[in-house]
């Protein structure tokens, strides 16, 4: 055989160190704290909504391409209720299989090969796939602990005639760092000023703390050149259903769905229905989701910190970056491949989030979005680290 069985733009991309920690936690009985999927359900009346769906035969053959009507029009009056957004439903909004499915359509359809594309490392690990398959290239804007700010300045320097697109992620997975209003301001100025296009991944817009999120496309100058991208995963912890949607103008979301119906065609049709239902939930709902979680944030990120490890408390998401050092340990890929075996619990290294593997090195990341019994029980487990 001559032809390589891997393109070398997607060589050393390797298996999901998800699915092999997964593994090891069914294998070892470990309490997973590192994939980041809920233990419960979202509300029992979505759930029968797609039950009914099914039911009675909505969904169950294919919807349109751009998503059944009543799922685009429940979007663009949540991004109007929330945001102060106006989409058009029928131009303006195209429904995915989950954000994973609108970023990858969304970067093969405005990438050209050769184009540069600044994203926040750590990375989303899907990115660094979605940039290689489109044929672009990478360039980070790596996040420090332990505040993970961007460095607005390197951005600045890191742009050149080559950068077409800044792919942003606010709330960011994994360091859960949500951008300020003036951050968020700062790049929409240099976006504008260089002409570059924004993809911006905001799956957890309804899982933040300690600040506001601020969706790019409210900034003047920026919803003409503005990608958004959600689901219904985080927010109504279904995240098996893979409802994701893309907002934008209608030539944008023209070109994402050009590239989307070669992807998966159409997707999660009985879903949809459900998720136009629960994108209609009254605010209470979303207050006490981000309530709850926060508490979960602040039981965890206090029981690492007394076992010895240094936590970052995110501002959003449901993830807790920690790092390892003070625990006398100095790689985090080993940490996690033993703690199973040794402490019951699965984790994630951060450092298969960053090229800058050293900027990782010892960081650990843990998903808080699970049961307060289960968190106390991983906690419990963990104390054996501090013995």
């Amino acid at each position: 055989m001559t032809r390589p069985l891997l393109n070398r733009r997607l060589d050393g991309l390797g298996t999901s160190i998800f699915a092999e920690m997964s593994a090891r936690a069914v294998a070892t009985g470990a309490v997973n704290l590192g994939q980041g999927f809920p233990d419960v359900d979202g509300p029992r009346r979505i759930a029968e909504a797609a039950a009914d769906a099914v039911l009675t035969g909505k969904g169950n053959q294919y919807p349109p391409g751009i998503g059944i009507p009543e799922l685009r029009r429940a979007v663009a009056v949540h991004q109007q209720r929330f945001y102060g957004l106006s989409y058009d439903p029928d131009t303006e909004v195209l429904v995915t299989a989950g954000a994973t499915e609108a970023i990858a359509a969304a970067l093969l359809a405005l990438l050209e090969p050769g184009d540069e594309v600044i994203a926040f490392e750590p990375y989303y690990d899907s990115y660094v796939a979605d940039i290689a398959m489109a044929g672009g290239t990478r360039v980070p804007l790596t996040l420090h602990a332990p505040g993970f700010r961007p460095d607005l300045d390197k951005l600045a320097a890191a742009i050149t005639r080559k950068t077409r697109l800044l792919l942003l992620n606010s709330p960011h997975n994994p360091t859960g760092m949500v951008l300020t209003r003036e951050e968020t301001q700062a790049i929409a100025d240099l976006a504008i000023a260089n002409d570059l296009l924004v993809v911006t991944d905001e799956v957890y817009e309804h899982l933040v703390y300690d600040r506001e999120h601020v969706p790019f496309a409210t900034l003047d100058g920026m919803r003409e050149r503005t990608v958004s991208v959600s689901s219904a995963g985080k927010a109504f912890s279904f995240t098996g259903w893979k409802v994701g949607w893309v907002t934008g103008t209608p030539e944008i979301v023209n070109a994402v769905r050009t590239t989307k119906q070669f992807l998966t065609f159409v997707s999660s049709g009985p879903f949809q229905y459900a998720v136009a239902e629960a994108l209609t939930l009254p605010d209470g709902y979303f207050g006490t989701l981000a309530a709850d979680l926060k508490n979960k944030r602040d039981l965890l990120a206090s029981g690492l910190a007394d076992i010895g490890f240094e936590v970052y408390r995110p501002d959003g998401t449901y993830f807790i970056t920690t790092d390892i050092a003070p625990l006398g340990e100095s790689d985090a890929v080993e940490f996690c491949l033993s703690l199973p075996g040794k402490a019951g619990v699965v984790a994630i290294p951060s450092a298969v989030f960053y090229d800058d593997k050293e900027a990782g090195r010892t960081q650990v990341r843990f998903a808080f979005c699970k049961r307060v019994e289960i968190l106390e029980e991983a906690l419990s487990r963990l104390a054996v680290l501090s013995r």
